[in-house]
C-alpha cells in the first residue's frame, strides 16, 4: 500500500508513522517519537523540579513542527525522557487504549 498523502511538510520532513484507517473524527493518527535526555544541561533545571518537563517541552515543539497536518490528521507526539517519563499527551493516548 502506498504511503498516505499529506504527511510531508513543506520542508519534506514527516511524522514517524500514521494509522491507515481513520483513528477518530474521520482522521488518521500521526505520531512522532523523540527521546530527550532528562539530564542534559538544557533540561536539568526544569527536570530537577518537575518530572516530565523535558518530555512536555519537546512534545510541544513537535506539535508546532507538525501543525500543518492538523487539518488532515490527529497528531500525537511521543516524547519519552531518558529517565522514563512520558509526555502527558502520549500518556493520555495510551490510557485511552487500555
Amino acid at each position: 500500500m502506498k504511503e498516505p498523502a499529506g504527511l510531508s511538510r513543506d520542508d519534506g520532513k514527516r511524522a514517524d508513522g500514521v494509522t491507515l484507517p481513520p483513528w477518530a473524527k474521520g482522521k488518521p493518527l500521526a505520531r512522532d517519537v523523540t527521546v530527550p535526555d532528562t539530564y542534559a544541561d538544557s533540561h536539568l533545571t526544569d527536570t530537577a523540579t518537575t518530572a516530565g518537563s523535558a518530555a512536555d517541552k519537546v512534545a510541544s515543539n513537535k506539535v508546532a513542527k507538525y501543525r500543518q497536518i492538523a487539518n488532515s490528521h490527529i497528531f500525537v507526539p511521543f516524547a519519552i525522557e531518558s529517565a522514563g517519563t512520558w509526555n502527558h499527551q502520549a500518556v493520555e493516548l495510551v490510557q485511552e487504549l487500555c
